[in-house]
């Protein structure tokens, strides 16, 4: 486990203390995964505290899913592992990803949170990842969002960062086979700012996942959460796109965690015509970039 740096004075840790919102978007959730999930995040908000970063914290949970398995979860002991405020949302039908999020802030709209934290059922954290993240906010107003430095189960690197994507590099990456694909693997890593991304701060970021952003709750407001012309897929490259035009993305490597996502675009027919109208969707707002 990584260790947050530096030395303050009371004082300047008593001025950074802060509230943190967080929501977490489940459909048909993996429960022993999502349970993993709250404990790291509960441990992390703890060290925050102990810190002197962050004063409260509260988590809201919103089950897209069928049947009553979140429910079951809520019931069965949660507030053992997370003994901070939490709420629950469930939508009359599945809203999709950005929505979802959205009907969080919106149960929250009242509360006075600095940061609000968008966070995926299958992200475990370093202990010290929010202290770092939470650190790094509090010394750069300028900052809108934060990434982290992320990894696969198995310990190897996963790339969250990314240029603004091209129909032909969407094409390589979810769906051409590897021996097509292998020639452009330069471009692929380029897409995926592979070795810009690596043990330095950069706040030149333009496209976050969705799988873990830090934002400032300002910044949120400012841009009216997540559009909801998109049920899955590309609604955090939209997000981070609206964000960057004003406030600044950081990649901060600092900030690890375990990310046990998978390649969801590949994952059926239905899947796929979903990525395709969200990818249309995209590059009609944004621009098309064919190659």
């Amino acid at each position: 486990m990584s260790t947050l740096s530096g030395e303050r004075s009371n004082e300047s840790i008593k001025e950074a203390q802060q509230v943190l919102s967080i929501s977490i978007v489940t459909y048909a959730a993996d429960l022993h995964l999502l349970q993993k999930t709250i404990k790291s995040l509960s441990r992390a908000v703890k060290y925050a505290k102990r810190q002197g970063l962050l004063d409260h914290a509260v988590l809201v949970l919103v089950d897209n899913g069928p049947g009553g398995g979140l429910d079951v979860f809520l019931r069965g002991g949660l507030h053992r592992i997370w003994p901070y405020s939490l709420k629950s949302v469930r939508p009359f039908k599945n809203v999709g990803f950005g929505v979802g999020h959205n009907m969080a802030l919106k149960e929250i709209a009242s509360s006075s949170t600095d940061y609000h934290l968008i966070l995926n059922p299958d992200v475990i954290m370093e202990e010290s990842a929010l202290s770092n993240a939470l650190l790094y906010m509090t010394k750069h107003p300028e900052t809108g969002c934060l990434t982290p430095y992320a990894s696969w189960p198995d310990g190897s690197r996963q790339y969250l960062c990314k240029g603004y994507p091209s129909i032909f590099t969407l094409f390589l990456r979810g769906f051409a086979p590897k021996p097509f694909a292998a020639p452009f693997a330069r471009r692929l890593a380029d897409y995926e700012l592979r070795g810009v991304t690596e043990q330095s701060d950069i706040d030149t970021i333009k496209i976050a996942s969705g799988c873990f952003m830090l934002c400032r709750r300002r910044a949120l407001d400012e841009i009216g959460g997540f559009s909801n012309r998109f049920f899955l897929y590309f609604e955090d490259f939209d997000l981070s796109l609206r964000l960057s035009r004003n406030w600044r993305i950081a990649y901060v490597p600092s900030v690890r965690i375990i990310h046990f996502g998978g390649r969801s675009s590949l994952k059926g027919l239905r899947s796929i015509v979903m990525f395709v109208r969200s990818a249309a969707t995209f590059f009609n707002m944004h621009g098309w970039r064919w190659f």
